[in-house]
């Protein structure tokens, strides 16, 4: 598989979703959890995609339970959270896992696209962030701990490429 979208992921409904059909979009892709230190950056990525999707960022969230349990609702529970804690409209799909022997497709390609500190593919925490370009092909990757406003610039200079 060449670029992202070759991949495909599962909505919260259980319905396939190809990523093929966000060519030519920005992708930002976060591992999510509701029980998390990190939780509020929801509000930051909402604000990010309000202010860009007009140009064409895309946001999706992939829960994940596999750190400390952080994710363990439902995905009718998990809706409802981003809903009504933090006004999330950006797609928050299906519960997956990121790191291990069960890691999804979409994140064993991302890991090797963009590896973190030192060369390391895991996933060290919620709210990892990879942004991919219009081509589908090239990744940032972002730390837990960088701030959904920290990458603006980044954003930008993908947003006007192509």
């Amino acid at each position: 598989m060449s670029g992202i979208y070759d991949f495909s992921a599962k909505t919260s409904a259980g319905e396939e979703l190809s990523l093929r059909d966000y060519a030519g979009k920005v992708l930002l892709i976060v591992n999510v959890a509701s029980k998390c230190g990190y939780t509020p950056q929801y509000e930051g990525l909402e604000a990010l995609y309000q202010r860009y999707k007009d140009r064409g960022l895309e946001i999706l969230g992939f829960p994940c339970n596999q750190f400390l349990n952080q994710e363990p609702g439902s995905a009718e529970d998990i809706q409802s959270f981003c809903s009504l804690n933090y006004g999330v409209s950006f797609p928050v799909l299906a519960k997956i896992e990121v790191n291990g022997p069960d890691t999804a497709p979409l994140y064993t390609h991302l890991k090797k696209a963009a590896p973190g500190i030192l060369g390391t593919q895991a996933i060290k925490w919620n709210f990892t962030k990879f942004l991919v370009g219009r081509d589908g092909k090239s990744v940032t990757r972002f730390a837990t701990a960088t701030k959904p406003e920290e990458m603006v610039s980044a954003i930008e200079a993908a947003l006007g490429q192509g």
